[in-house]
């Protein structure tokens, strides 16, 4: 079994990197935004991330391929379903790991909004199903039923938008001796410029903190990220990913994440 160290960090690297089911958001972002589908409004999200973390005596490569599902029951709500595919490869002696990760039922509802100000505010409230007990000790998730909850706000300039989450999740495992549960609490602010009718550019920065009975981990995130919309019903999307931890040794992270997004009715 990996030790809780190990574990931790492995975890907090794949939420912070985006790379997790739980981090799904306005491709290639972090940072969600408050916009939803529509009344029988749907958006399939296809993705690939890769993200290569070292350490002073270690190097691990995280491969993930996640695909959502989104369906709009209002105007104002949605809910959607995602999965992955999760591919681990490290130098580390039994560091290598293979499986789907979490799947994950979510929703979001925008609960707020002010057409004068360009203002909005919504709740993203999210369940993570379990994995089984081998996948929890590859390090590829959890193996009980854990959740998560995010606020976000968005507002509108004239150069485009400013999207601002708080959230926080807990992560709750099978084996709390080896790997005791994790609170993990996110803030991140993310600027969206509107270069053209097809092209937007965005920075994401952000810290996340992750507690755990024997552990403290806080790592800070900075993105740069383009899209890229052919037409209103598709995004490309691309992003670079640098984050980094106040563990000793302190981890470093950098990261590519690539997805298509297609809404449709």
């Amino acid at each position: 079994m990996k030790s809780s160290t190990c574990f931790t960090t492995r975890t907090v690297l794949l939420l912070l990197a985006g790379f997790s089911l739980p981090a799904f958001a306005l491709q290639p972002l972090i940072t969600d935004d408050t916009a939803t589908q529509g009344d029988g409004g749907n958006q399939i999200e296809l993705s690939f991330n890769e993200d290569r973390a070292t350490t002073a005596d270690n190097t691990q490569r995280t491969q993930v391929f996640p695909v959502v599902y989104t369906r709009g029951l209002s105007e104002t709500i949605d809910v959607y379903a995602a999965i992955g595919h999760v591919r681990v490869r490290s130098n580390t002696v039994g560091g290598d790991a293979n499986g789907t990760a979490n799947p994950v039922l979510g929703a979001k509802w925008r609960f707020y909004e002010n057409e004068d100000s360009k203002t909005s505010f919504a709740f993203k409230p999210e369940v993570f199903l379990p994995v089984s007990r081998s996948l929890e000790d590859a390090g590829i998730g959890t193996a009980k039923t854990s959740g998560a909850l995010t606020l976000i706000l968005t507002q509108e300039f004239s150069f485009g938008a400013i999207h601002a989450n708080a959230g926080v999740s807990r992560f709750c495992f099978s084996d709390t001796l080896t790997n005791p549960d994790q609170t993990v609490a996110r803030l991140s602010l993310a600027p969206v410029w509107n270069v053209s009718e097809e092209w937007r550019l965005a920075l994401d920065v952000g810290t996340r903190y992750a507690r755990s009975s024997e552990n403290r981990v806080r790592t800070d995130f900075v993105e740069v990220g383009t899209i890229y919309s052919p037409d209103k019903d598709i995004d490309i999307a691309l992003g670079l990913i640098r984050t980094q931890n106040n563990e000793h040794p302190r981890t470093t992270s950098n990261a590519v994440t690539a997805g298509l997004t297609w809404r449709f009715r």
